[in-house]
């Protein structure tokens, strides 16, 4: 089978690349006439091959499949991208059609060896993963849908999910494009939804003769998280006026170590008057792409006059103290994150009255080849203007209070807490016309797996705030929501973190340690109001109570003695199923110290501990996946792709 060129940019601004488009266009060989010129498009062979599979005996196919059904939508680009590895020999990038409800990927393979390995799963694993796999035996390559079991051994997939669409050769390199629907019903295949996605890859450096010759263990394989499935937002007009400030790190020479955290403090002029940000993307060091995994902009505390110049480690014992004290985010950009805009309505402010001139920039290094010399000054860049808009952005924290009175037993796989900002405090706090939230941020520390925040009105849940089900604490980013959020006096909005200690013998409590826990919600809204956290925790009488109660029926010395910390009374608790229960029966309907705090640290007037939880009378229905028409039986057919033939353009 020939394959038509199609033209389509390889990435805004890129070089334009023809894309070999299966199914039709080009006349086989012999059936051109003297006076046309033959195609420069890429060969396919097809050779049909029986699926048989047997409950008994598991025989596997020898040669991949793919199911050449549709192409990409004419004038498609992707305007995503990101790394997959930290040499930058594979590339993503990737579009998303909500119409299709598909992703469109583009993976740019600069050295090419015998094959690529790319696909999904629920952590960053390679086991119970669903893959797309690019094989050679070391004459014909081979591009198939597959999926690995628990033991990590590959299996083609029955059912042909991941469509390819075109290979093409260029001066950096091969470029494969495929496609795969959001959902597909088929039980070995990924669910693609909002959210993290666990993309992993792995690089085959030998010929292999057939699928399960794998060995996925021996290969040069990684994982990238990203966000797949981005919102689809109009970009607002940008002001005439508007000014740029870079917030680097000057001169950084990465550690060569896995894991950096780096930190700068940054000045703002004397007498910067106020003004809005509008826009914010990132600055990143050309060559350091891999590197540079996640960086945030804080300003400091307005109450701290002066902070020492500092450009180092954030965990050093020798950073001023001060800088613990820059926590208020004005900037957040993670791997694979585009430019962020403010809606046309609202800007955030900074500058001005009451508004610190101090601004710590934090960057992530992820280095796991240990790179050594590598010199970097990337950062944020902030678009701002001085006219200011008609709404001052504000940013509230829900959640749960960093207190160790809510807490994680050890080798739980799934244990959930939660926090409220309940109906009482949005009465109390927020304007009769509500405000409109329009971005989150969600975030746990280490044994963080999901966060949800929904919205509550009058008892029955009403809306999904923002919602990750495969969160990770290493991607963490500010995400535009796909619709504004509107939030009333009197709703509630709960927020639940899933955690796991599978790993951990001992308790974990909450806390602003990174082994300590916490569950947060930074949703960025307008129009801004003097409520800045609406977070909970459970009330100390009752967990006095849990602790009394666990003495008496383990007949264990757990000191309740007001001279022992709490993370001490948890740390004498032997972790027993019972008292494991009881630990979540308390979570579940002890009463709740509110915190309804204003920017101040001070809470709004009123009575704010003992409170009852929400009362839930209906709860917002799972969503259904949407299925694709199911295909036909058809035996699998291979489709052998000469990449050695493949003319470069």
């Amino acid at each position: 089978m020939q394959l038509k060129g199609i033209a389509y940019p390889a990435r805004p601004g890129g070089p334009e690349h023809k894309w070999q488009k299966p199914g039709g266009g080009c006349r086989p060989a012999q059936m051109q006439t003297s006076g046309s010129k033959k195609c420069p498009c890429l060969g396919f062979k097809l050779r049909e091959v029986a699926s048989v599979y047997f409950t008994m005996v598991a025989v596997f196919l020898v040669i991949l499949v793919v199911a050449l059904q549709g192409s990409a939508p004419r004038g498609t680009y992707f305007p995503y991208k990101v790394p997959l590895d930290p040499q930058g020999l594979l590339e993503l990038s990737w579009n998303v059609s909500y119409p299709e409800q598909a992703v469109y990927f583009q993976i740019l393979s600069r050295e090419l060896k015998f094959g690529l390995l790319f696909g999904m799963s629920d952590r960053g694993e390679f086991e119970n993963a669903d893959l797309a796999v690019l094989w050679s035996d070391g004459h014909s390559s081979y591009f198939g849908d597959a999926w690995s079991d628990a033991k990590g051994h590959l299996h083609m997939d029955s059912q042909q999910d991941y469509q390819l669409l075109g290979a093409q050769s260029a001066t950096e390199g091969l470029y494969i494009l495929f496609r795969r629907a959001f959902s597909t019903c088929d039980p070995k295949d990924y669910l693609i939804e909002d959210g993290t996605v666990h993309l992993i890859y792995g690089i085959l450096e030998q010929p292999v003769r057939s699928l399960q010759a794998i060995n996925i263990s021996a290969i040069h394989r990684g994982l990238q998280r990203v966000q797949l499935l981005k919102p689809n937002i109009t970009i607002p007009e940008l002001p005439s006026d508007m000014k740029t400030m870079e917030i680097t790190a000057p001169g950084v020479i990465i550690p060569s170590q896995e894991t950096t955290y780096w930190c700068y403090m940054a000045e703002l002029p004397d007498g910067f008057a106020k003004h809005h940000i509008v826009m914010y993307e990132p600055v990143i060091t050309a060559g350091n792409e891999a590197l540079v995994h996640h960086m945030e902009v804080f300003q400091c505390a307005a109450e701290l006059d002066s902070i020492p110049p500092y450009n180092g480690p954030c965990d050093a014992k020798m950073k001023p103290e001060q800088l613990n004290y820059c926590r208020h985010v004005l900037a957040a950009w993670a791997m694979g994150a585009q430019a962020f805009y403010y809606p046309k309505e609202a800007g955030l402010a900074f500058g001005g009255p009451g508004s610190s001139r101090y601004l710590r920039l934090e960057i992530h290094y992820h280095n796991p080849l240990v790179f050594k010399g590598r010199r970097d000054s990337s950062g944020i860049r902030l678009y701002y203007t001085g006219s200011l808009r008609r709404y001052d952005a504000g940013i509230m924290e829900l959640g749960l209070v960093y207190t160790p009175v809510m807490a994680v037993p050890p080798g739980e796989t799934a244990f959930v807490l939660t926090g409220y900002c309940t109906d009482k405090c949005t009465q109390r706090a927020l304007p009769a016309a509500g405000i409109r939230i329009f971005a989150s941020q969600l975030h746990t520390h280490l044994a963080g797996r999901k966060v949800v925040t929904v919205l509550s009105r009058d008892g029955r849940e009403r809306q999904v705030v923002n919602a990750d089900g495969h969160y990770s604490p290493h991607f963490q980013e500010i995400r535009m929501l796909k619709e504004l959020v509107a939030v009333f006096p009197g709703d509630e909005l709960i927020t639940a973190c899933t955690y796991n200690t599978e790993d951990r013998t001992k308790v974990t409590v909450g806390g602003f340690g990174i082994m300590e826990e916490m569950c947060v919600n930074y949703v960025h809204y307008y129009p801004q109001t003097q409520l800045e956290l609406c977070k909970s925790a459970v009330d100390p009488g009752y967990l006095h109570r849990y602790f009394s109660l666990v003495n008496r029926f383990n007949d264990e010395e757990v000191c309740t003695c007001p001279q022992v910390s709490i993370p001490q009374q948890f740390s004498s608790i032997p972790w027993n199923t019972f008292n494991r229960d009881v630990l979540k029966s308390l979570y579940g309907f002890a009463p709740i110290s509110m915190h309804c705090n204003k920017s101040s640290a001070v809470r709004f007037p009123g009575e704010w501990e003992k409170q009852p939880l929400p009362s839930i009378t209906e709860t917002l229905r799972e969503p259904v996946p949407h299925c694709p028409p199911a295909p036909g039986p058809h035996p699998a057919a291979s489709v052998p792709i000469k990449l050695g033939e493949i003319k470069r353009v």
